[in-house]
């Protein structure tokens, strides 16, 4: 068994030519340690990076495929946990899946999975030099946001037998702006063979053809009844400029769920905090609002609040929405984005006009004082989150791609 200078390398399985129809069954990962990567990813390999422990599971009906995918990032938020849940769903298929970027512990936690290794990724450089590394031993690279896409670039143009690429865009905006954006913008789409849309509304918005692909969340317990939750109106997301957090704080404000005895929890941290704080000083509800910062108990949030509150006019699909729907939590969202496409037909105080707080504290108003409504709410919201956004529609939409482009 050979490696990289350290010794821990994984095997160096040729991958010549041979589609995903006569490969062995994959065999086991080993994870790449972080503190000795850059000893490491100056050695190319010919097979994805081992991650210790955990038998692989071998896909019943199509062969399963070799899939590397790449973020540019050491955070944790909605991408980086997009790609986590991902990684995750598809090496339970039956697929051998390695990850490059996002902060281990959060990644780790997500994945949960053995056998899929990551790779540490905090810059542009770090992500070219892992797939120079390892992309030899994918069928399929599948990049996320234009930092991977210019690594991908970058690598694809430096590394014989590239595989191809897959991006997917998890943002209504399109590449680059300016200048040197555009010529950014040209770069990143150069390797790019397919592309995945997050939602209907991502794909309206960004260049070139996109398949539309949901994200997916795993089924949760029913939860509790309306009754039994605690009266808190939930926020979960970074405080950032385009989140439009403060309209979440004017509409708790519009309710008048603080002299009812309501609180409002904004989960979440970001540039935006300070500003925020010093709202909810203005609006007169700094008492009963509080700041928790990033949690890592947001399963534990959603299972107990009374309503979520998602004010992001922007938003590509929203997965705190979707996690909100499958923990049976009734949610008041702006009506724009990708919000349409989950909430539409729930109930009409389910969507408010976008930039209109008094309306959203209307709904929040009439929702707090209705149990009843608020659990067909959250029924009817669990229904759609297991009938439409689940892990495996999203394995199945994305090995279509994947197959096409490998065809």
């Amino acid at each position: 068994m050979a490696g990289g200078p350290d010794g821990r390398g994984c095997p160096h399985r040729s991958r010549g030519r041979r589609g995903p129809g006569r490969r062995r069954a994959p065999r086991g990962l080993r994870e790449v340690p972080g503190d000795r990567r850059a000893a490491r990813l100056g050695r190319r390999r010919t097979s994805l990076p081992r991650a210790r422990g955990g038998a692989r599971r071998r896909t019943i009906g199509a062969p399963p495929v070799r899939i590397l995918h790449a973020v540019r990032s050491d955070g944790f938020a909605g991408v980086e946990r997009h790609v986590a849940r991902l990684a995750r769903a598809q090496s339970a298929a039956g697929h051998e899946v390695a990850v490059v970027g996002g902060a281990p512990d959060g990644m780790r936690a997500t994945v949960d999975d053995p056998t899929v290794p990551l790779l540490p990724a905090a810059s542009t450089g770090d992500v070219v030099r892992a797939l120079r590394q390892c992309a030899a031993a994918a069928d399929v690279v599948h990049v996320h946001m234009t930092a991977a896409e210019v690594a991908a670039a970058v690598a694809a143009r430096t590394t014989r037998g590239f595989p191809p690429v897959v991006s997917t865009r998890h943002f209504a905006r399109r590449r680059g702006t300016g200048a040197r954006g555009r010529i950014v913008a040209v770069v990143a789409a150069s390797p790019v063979r397919a592309q995945i849309a997050i939602s209907r509304y991502v794909a309206d918005h960004v260049e070139g053809d996109s398949v539309v692909v949901h994200p997916g969340v795993a089924d949760r317990p029913d939860g509790r009844a309306a009754a039994e939750r605690d009266d808190v109106v939930l926020v979960v997301q970074r405080l950032e400029a385009e989140k439009r957090t403060d309209l979440a704080l004017e509409a708790f404000a519009a309710s008048g769920l603080a002299g009812r005895g309501w609180r409002l929890e904004v989960a979440g941290d970001g540039a935006q905090r300070t500003a925020l704080e010093d709202l909810s000083r203005s609006l007169g509800i700094d008492g009963a609002t509080s700041f928790l910062g990033a949690r890592d108990d947001v399963d534990a949030l959603l299972g107990r609040a009374g309503l979520l509150v998602a004010p992001c006019p922007v938003e590509g699909l929203g997965l705190s929405v979707l996690e909100a729907m499958a923990s049976g939590l009734p949610v008041v969202a702006a009506a724009a984005g990708g919000h349409r496409e989950t909430l539409d037909g729930i109930d009409p105080l389910t969507l408010y006009p976008p930039l209109d707080p008094d309306a959203a504290g209307r709904s929040l108003a009439v929702l707090a004082a209705d149990p009843a409504r608020r659990d067909d709410c959250a029924a009817a919201g669990r229904a759609a989150q297991r009938e439409r956004f689940t892990p495996a529609a999203q394995v199945a939409g994305t090995d279509a791609v994947y197959r096409a482009v490998l065809a």
